[in-house]
């Protein structure tokens, strides 16, 4: 079901004239077009022209951080209270095993890069905290000192790096009439009251904010789109006659004394919003109840499985940038992948049976529609959690779980020119730290670059000063082409 709630309604004349322009019909979604605007002309010059072996890019973000040592980088080997409670089973890659609790995934392993020994804190750049390894792991540029002094206090703020997300719409091509970069179903922390930085378009301006599909854990079918809603009492044909409305309003104010250019960006963008509110395709790209029920069982019946059923419909349509964030209860209440009490519990009953059936069916559903080749698909987190089973911060009260732990954990890279069925990088004997040449955020994020065919000289942004900066840290793409 797709909701479309009411948008503010229109300004009256007089309104528009006293505000000199602030009140434009559709503004808020014009602003929202103009933020994404991605045609040839008005496009970053520095766009690649290089051929690209993907078109496409889905993010999955497990905020909270799963257990590795449970999942993909299992140690059988080790003593139980580092291996934990959970047996590993062989997949389609041969010499990769996993959980057993991913046995859709383990058939999916051949088209998958397993990367373990990803770290952050090895650098001493991380805290151990959600809010500045989120920031480098979305980003791939370090947190800066703000973090470490504000903590969970620290803000986003217009000049922080733009999410990767954002930075590849901002140097691919897109749909005039689809969005560049959807997120979806919330902002990663949201749910504990405190949102990450590192989701936002940051440097690159307000043009590349991800355009938000919010929905709610108790109703998995039912996403908003706020910025699609027509107001409650605007019909079809009523928005061609206000369409008429606004050219009138136009030529009115085209006899005013102002910034020509700025107005003629926003009239570019004001009949855009127009085309995206009344275009079938916008609309259909985003209506999951087009979808069969047995497809939409196969994702999982949750939030999240859904969530990445929406982005196998937005790539196909044409979207190049969709960011899935992990959306749990609040941490302690259970479903979370940030594990501090029953580990164990949680993974088995709740969190890898939903992600085993959601990222399975997407790998295997954009393979039948022959657009694996074409789209990139990443999973990743911002943290592991402890070696070792038990977290001090309980007290030892009820089923053990795992802290917090940045300096090892593993990412998952499928299509776009990537070689499944392989592994690159590990860890030692217990999954505590990378052995041989560590993983970085950085790494991970020109890997993605080069995945689009994007290269590092086409990162370059210029900041308000004139200064020329990468939008990400130096970094190694991995060997996985």
């Amino acid at each position: 079901m797709l909701l479309l709630p009411p948008t503010r309604q229109l300004p009256d004349r007089r309104d528009f004239l006293n505000g000199c322009g602030r009140g434009l019909f559709g503004l808020g979604m014009g602003e929202l077009l103009a933020r994404q605007a991605v045609s040839a002309q008005d496009a970053d010059p520095l766009v690649p022209r290089v051929a690209r072996r993907a078109k496409s890019c889905i993010v999955i973000f497990l905020f909270g951080g799963p257990s590795h040592i449970d999942t993909w980088d299992m140690k059988p080997d080790a003593a139980v209270e580092y291996r934990g409670e959970f047996a590993g089973i062989a997949t389609t890659a041969p010499g990769v095993t996993l959980c057993e609790h991913l046995p859709l995934t383990a058939r999916e392993m051949h088209h998958v890069a397993l990367i373990r020994g990803v770290t952050i804190g090895g650098r001493g750049v991380g805290n151990g905290d959600h809010h500045a390894d989120t920031y480098y792991m979305l980003t791939g540029n370090r947190p800066d000192r703000d973090f470490f002094i504000a903590g969970t206090f620290r803000k986003p703020y217009s000049d922080d790096f733009p999410s990767l997300s954002s930075a590849l719409a901002s140097r691919l091509p897109a749909q005039p009439e689809l969005p560049a970069v959807v997120q979806c179903p919330a902002r990663s922390g949201e749910v504990t009251g405190v949102i990450n930085p590192g989701q936002f378009g940051g440097k690159l301006g307000a043009n590349w904010e991800p355009f938000m599909v919010r929905g709610e854990l108790e109703r998995p079918r039912d996403f908003q789109l706020p910025d699609l809603g027509l107001p409650a009492d605007l019909d079809l044909p009523r928005l061609g006659r206000r369409r008429d409305l606004n050219r009138q309003l136009d030529e009115l104010l085209s006899q005013v004394d102002r910034d020509l250019e700025r107005f003629a960006r926003f009239d570019t963008h004001q009949r855009r919003a127009f085309d995206l509110l009344t275009s079938n395709r916008a609309r259909a790209a985003f209506d999951l109840s087009q979808e069969s029920e047995a497809t939409r069982r196969r994702y999982g019946n949750d939030l999240n499985g859904q969530s990445v059923l929406l982005a196998r419909r937005l790539v196909e349509a044409g979207v190049p940038s969709v960011a899935v964030h992990w959306v749990g209860r609040r941490v302690g209440a259970g479903l979370s992948w940030d594990t501090h009490s029953d580990n164990f519990g949680q993974l088995k009953n709740v969190l890898l049976p939903a992600f085993d059936a959601c990222y399975s069916a997407l790998l295997e559903d954009l393979h039948d529609r022959g657009l694996l080749d074409e789209t990139l698909v990443v999973v990743c987190t911002e943290m592991g959690r402890t070696p070792k089973v038990g977290d001090p911060r309980t007290g030892g009260n009820g089923p053990p779980g795992r802290d917090h732990w940045d300096h090892c954990m593993a990412a998952l890279m499928a299509g776009g020119g990537v070689r499944g069925g392989l592994i690159h990088g590990a860890s030692d004997k217990i999954a505590a730290y990378p052995t041989g040449t560590p993983v970085l955020p950085e790494d991970l994020a020109q890997t993605v670059f080069r995945a689009m065919g994007i290269e590092s000289r086409q990162l370059a942004h210029v900041e308000p000063d004139g200064r020329r900066i990468s939008l990400v840290a130096d970094g190694e793409p991995l060997p996985v082409f």
